[in-house]
């Protein structure tokens, strides 16, 4: 008796009524019981508050959170800490000799040896240089020529300080001001305006964030995917992050939709839109198509390409009847088609993600995250210590058939997929006696076939973990910023966090990447050299089933 229980249902019950029933509407009074109780205690609040009152202290204190973390039961053992040598990691930049006055020692002593330590420090101090450049005249050409500043000079300020603010900004996560009055703390002077400027010019760093970006694309045939909310000039936006082994990329869109998703594989570019064989199986996924819309769809060329501003207007004149939702899912499975017939960026086999509906139907294939599926057990809370007892029970083993999922991925075999598949439905057809555990176990087996695609795929990921930590990096600069204030700004937060998100999973340290690119030393490489380096080296055969 999942859900609320109604008054015809209440009448229905008598002494013949069996306990589990009886347990499920006990379980579902206490829970209404529960919710009314804070619904009555918001209107009491909101009264009292109207008539110039202030509310209850207690309604003041917020909701115990229920925690949803799976981290503790996905692991198969907590990992024992070790603390790790750091000597051995540190770079002597100067050595300093300690010694004694041989004064204050007694006649006979002698030096017996050394003993040392390893201070680390940082030292923060301006180096404002004065270039006197030469300017040299020549009669013959009634010309003047002077000597260039060095490479990465222009302005008033250095590569230093320049590759400083990016990095404190976008990695360490400070704001304007704070960076502003740390600069001049140590006699930089300069302004809020310069400071903004900076953080938001993105010259000569887009070009490298798209090309990593088609890089990252081609490194894999699976791509994790994310959403975030992000506000830009006090207007709602999302921010979806997408990425796998090698790097991760920030798209801020307006809408978290089908098509925005479709717009951050294709690295930003706007949608087209195709009735190719792509649309057709996407469209063949839904409820059938009215015979006029098929009969127009099917008039349309496989290889006419539409711009936006043209699809919409073709779907104006051939189809103006067609009602929202039908237009919506339309307009989806021709840009799904565009999306698969394109070759400017690498097309993307799996998408590992949530259960979405914005994500389905996209790509070829989909394998749903364990991490989420189990998130929707923990937000069961059950009042009746039968009913906790049971979903802990369920929640073991349903922790304990991941971590086999996690060694077959090690060790692949056709028995041990016969095996798998097999117990992921004893397991997901289980009958507990407790309603809304039984309705979330009925809707985890529905998603049986994206659940269990690392059956097929080893290699594919069982969490979108990921590209929630990668999610986590512009939370955070949510938190201090609240949000960008212009494109640009937003601009230049998704290519920052592009860049950075991406020198972490390559090794790369942020500050010098910066500092190599303001200087235009050139040292260091490309971050999409060192992504496709790094899938040559990593080239081993898949994990295939024996």
């Amino acid at each position: 008796m999942a859900g609320d229980v109604t008054a015809a249902e209440l009448a229905g019950l008598d002494a013949s009524t069996d306990p589990v029933t009886l347990l499920n509407v006990i379980e579902q009074l206490l829970a209404r019981v529960a919710s009314l109780e804070e619904a009555l205690g918001r209107a009491l609040d909101e009264n009292n508050r109207l008539k110039g009152e202030q509310g209850r202290p207690g309604g003041l204190k917020k909701k115990k959170r229920v925690d949803q973390s799976s981290e503790r039961e996905r692991r198969e053992q907590p990992k024992a800490w070790h603390k790790s040598a750091k000597l051995p990691e540190i770079v002597i930049d100067r050595v300093v000799e300690c010694m004694l006055d041989p004064a204050t020692l007694p006649v006979d002593a002698k030096l017996k040896d050394h003993v040392t330590m390893t201070v680390q420090d940082l030292v923060l101090r301006t180096d404002n240089v004065l270039f006197r450049c030469e300017r040299w005249y020549a009669e013959s050409t009634g010309k003047t020529y002077q000597a260039p500043l060095p490479s990465g000079y222009e302005g008033e300020f250095g590569p230093g300080l320049k590759a400083l603010a990016v990095t404190l900004a976008y990695s360490g996560n400070m704001g304007q001001a704070p960076i502003r009055q740390l600069f001049t703390s140590v006699g930089v002077l300069v302004s809020k305006g310069y400071v903004a400027g900076l953080l938001a010019n993105t010259d000569g760093f887009t070009a490298e964030a798209q090309a990593l970006g088609e890089a990252g694309l081609g490194c894999d045939s699976y791509a994790h995917i994310d959403v975030t909310p992000t506000k830009v000039a006090g207007v709602e936006h999302e921010c979806h992050v997408l990425g796998n082994t090698a790097f991760v990329y920030y798209h801020t869109d307006l809408f978290r939709d089908r098509q925005a998703a479709l717009r951050t594989l294709q690295l930003g570019a706007e949608n087209t839109f195709q009735v190719n064989d792509a649309a057709w199986t996407f469209l063949s996924l839904g409820a059938p198509l009215a015979a006029r819309t098929r009969s127009m769809l099917e008039t349309v060329s496989a290889d006419r390409v539409f711009t936006k501003a043209a699809w919409y207007h073709w779907l104006d004149t051939a189809l103006p009847g067609l009602g929202p939702q039908q237009r919506q899912r339309v307009s989806d499975a021709a840009a799904v088609g565009a999306y698969h017939a394109q070759t400017a960026v690498p097309i993307v086999d799996t998408l590992v993600c949530d259960d979405a509906p914005t994500f389905k139907g996209v790509t070829d294939d989909l394998q749903l995250c364990w991490v989420h599926e189990g998130r929707h057990y923990k937000k069961l809370t059950p009042a009746l210590s039968l009913h906790r007892a049971v979903l802990d029970t369920f929640l073991t083993d349903f922790w304990v058939y991941y971590r086999r999922l996690l060694a077959y991925q090690a060790a692949p075999t056709s028995a041990l997929t016969a095996t798998l598949a097999t117990d992921f439905d004893t397991l997901f057809s289980r009958k507990t006696g407790y309603a809304d555990l039984d309705e979330r176990i009925a809707k985890t087996k529905a998603k049986r076939h994206p659940l269990l695609r690392v059956l097929d795929k080893p290699y594919l990921p069982l969490t979108n973990n990921p590209a929630e930590l990668a999610a986590r990096r512009r939370v955070r600069k949510r938190d201090v910023s609240f949000g960008a204030r212009s494109a640009a700004g937003i601009h230049a937060w998704d290519v920052f966090h592009t860049l950075i998100g991406t020198a972490h999973l390559l090794g790369v340290n942020v500050l010098h990447y910066f500092y190599d690119r303001f200087s235009r030393a050139g040292r260091l490489p490309a971050l999409a050299d060192l992504i496709r380096q790094r899938a040559v080296q990593a080239a081993v055969v898949l994990p295939v089933a024996a």
